[in-house]
This record gives C-alpha cells, structure tokens and sequence, in this order.
C-alpha cells in the first residue's frame, strides 16, 4: 500500500472555473442500469451521496441520456429530460450536496451501439452519422440534417437542465464508440458533408458545435467536461490520432469551442500515448492532451486494482494495486485529476482508506458488485 505521505498529493484542492474542488479524486462514470423507465430514485440517490460522503471529490454520474428517441439502449438506464426523470435527478444532487460533495451528470447519446443484455428496443431506429455500428458494419440510420440540428440542441437543454437543478459540472461523453466518438472516427462517419472529412479535425466538428450549444446554455463560468478516448468498444485497437500533431487537430478544437476539462480514457494510465516520441516511461493520453491543448485534464484506466477493466467482462475479480505509479505521474503535474472506476463502484469508501493508508480494509473488486448499488 502506498504511504500517506505520498497520498497526499491526491488530496490537494483544485479550482476550475466555478468549480472547487477538495481533491483530485474522480468517481469516474460506470453505467448501472437501476433506473426504471429512465428515472433515478432513492437508490441512486443513495449510492452517490455514499461516496460523496467518504471524500470522493468530483462524483461523475453513469451515463444518463438526452431527448433523442434512439438516445439510449436499455430501458433501466437514466434519462436526462422529462419531469419525472429530473425530478429524480434533483434528489441526487441535492443529497450529494448535503453530503458535501461534487456532481456533474454524464451527458450521453449512445448512437448506433446495441445492448447485448436487453432485447428492448428504442421507439425510433439507431441514428449515427452513416448508420454504421464499425467500419462496413451496417446498422440504423444516418442522421439527416435536422437530426443533427435537434441532437445539437437536445444536449444543450439537459446542459441548461442540469445548471437548474443546482449540478456543478457536467461532461459530455465523447468517447467509447457513442455518438459522438462515431463522428471522429473515420470508419463510422463516412459523411460528405461539413460533419463529415477526410480528416479528424473535419470530423470534430459536431462535436465542436455540441460544445458550443453547451456553453451557451451554461453560461461563461460553468466547467464543462468531456470524455474521450482513441479505443472503441467496437474496436479495441483503433487510434483516432497517431501523433501529436493529429491529436492537437482532434483536441484543441474542442478546447476551443468551450471544453475546459478533457477526461481521457485509456485501458492503463500507466502506459505512454506515444512511447516512439519519449519512452516507455512517457506521458499518457492525459499528459499528451495536457501538454497540446493547455487544459485541464482528468486520467483514468485501472486505477487502484491488479487486472485492467476489460478481466471484469471476462467475470474476473481484482486485487488492491499499489498507487505508487500513480503517485508517481499525479507528483509531476503530468494530469490534474484521476478517474477511479471499479474500486469506488464495489467500495464508497475507497477515498477514506486511501487517505488514511489503511490498507488492511482495502477491498478486491468483486464483478458481483455490478449486480447491486453497494
């Protein structure tokens, strides 16, 4: 376990825009599925004033989507839109608040990717850019312009609806291969139009114009995130940029748009975004999206457990992992926050123990969690 003294770099506060922060500790987004007919209750409520209550610093919620009728693919996971569903919504953050914690809801559109474990389906078809779920892999419609208009839109009234309901932050998720991502990658959007090019600094561009949607219903001051990553679930192996100068056409547009924290997914945080440049020991996704674009920026990818998260898909558990790489890059102001996933889903209190050094209470990440809101 690694010591308190060298802990406390995770414990330092940090202030973005409006945003204050007691430490660097994110409770990253994991989609539980225990909302019905898309509406969060007391037990969501529960599960997140949890971890705000054991000094989780900035809680990020599951993926909660916006009005789109092909939004979402599963009937249990949250909506961010309807009377019902925000009313729910406002529970959460009101009991994290009173808690002393920090919320933002994770925006999210899941474009043309299916749900293996539901047969529900959607009441209108899947929508992405081409109607591709992979490259030459057919599957629901392209979006004709007034989709995009009204998705546009869409994203930024739950923007507008989270400020209201008193949120502290919000991100948008750009990564995964959801809608958005399906936008950046060249083998999803095959697109003639001005959401559509040869390149990944053409393809930003719906993403750009979501940003900007968002900033103007949240106004100057409000943190907006998003979540990135060059890996899809369609296609583990992808890089959406393969050198610095093309992540700085994907990323610093985005920044520019109105992004002021870029959450960057990677299976690992400890490996290099780019070991031919600077090594094995070189920065990683959020280092790299740091040093190019100059914003704020958030790390994730097996933090605190032995198997990456991809062993929990395979039903295996993990062990407590040492911190001391994560220490490590947290000491050198290579990224500003850290994003922890499985350990903070099977323990609320992982922050506390770590903080405290109390390894013996440490937990192993059990994939029976998934089944429950521990």
């Amino acid at each position: 376990m690694t010591s308190t003294s060298r802990t406390d770099t995770l414990f330092r506060p940090l202030r973005i825009k409006s945003l204050e922060l007691s430490n660097r500790i994110v409770m990253a987004p994991m989609t539980r599925s225990f909302s019905p007919d898309g509406v969060p209750g007391d037990n969501v409520a529960e599960y997140y004033r949890r971890r705000a209550a054991a000094q989780v610093g900035l809680i990020l919620s599951e993926g909660t989507v916006i009005d789109r009728p092909s939004a979402r693919n599963d009937p249990q996971v949250p909506t961010f839109h309807g009377e019902a569903a925000l009313a729910g919504w406002r529970r959460v953050i009101d009991q994290v608040h009173a808690a002393g914690g920090r919320m933002g809801p994770q925006l999210w559109h899941v474009g043309t990717v299916a749900n293996p474990q539901t047969t529900w389906m959607p009441p209108a078809p899947a929508e992405g850019p081409s109607g591709l779920l992979a490259p030459a892999a057919p599957r629901g419609v392209a979006m004709s312009d007034e989709d995009i208009a009204d998705t546009i839109a869409a994203f930024g009234r739950a923007a507008a609806a989270a400020k209201g309901l008193g949120f502290d932050t919000l991100e948008l998720h750009g990564a995964h291969g959801y809608l958005i991502d399906q936008f950046f990658w060249e083998g999803t959007n095959q697109r003639s139009d001005r959401f559509g090019g040869a390149t990944l600094k053409e393809r930003s561009r719906f993403a750009a114009e979501v940003v900007k949607s968002v900033r103007a219903a949240v106004g100057p001051d409000f943190p907006i995130l998003l979540r990135v990553s060059q890996w899809k679930q369609q296609d583990y192996k992808v890089r959406l940029a393969p050198t610095p100068d093309a992540m700085t056409d994907w990323l610093l547009p985005l920044v520019e748009a109105g992004v002021d924290v870029l959450h960057c997914s990677q299976r690992r945080f400890w490996e290099p975004e780019f070991a031919e440049i600077d090594g094995e020991q070189g920065l990683n996704f959020a280092g790299w999206a740091k040093k190019l674009t100059g914003a704020t920026t958030i790390s994730v990818g097996s933090v605190g457990l032995s198997g990456d998260f991809f062993s929990t898909f395979g039903g295996k558990d993990s062990q407590p992992a040492s911190l001391d790489r994560l220490i490590d890059r947290m000491e050198r102001d290579e990224f500003d926050l850290i994003a922890v996933g499985r350990a903070l889903l099977g323990d609320p209190e992982w922050a506390i123990k770590v903080r405290a050094g109390d390894s013996a209470r440490m937990k192993e990440f059990n994939v029976a969690a998934l089944a429950e809101l521990v």
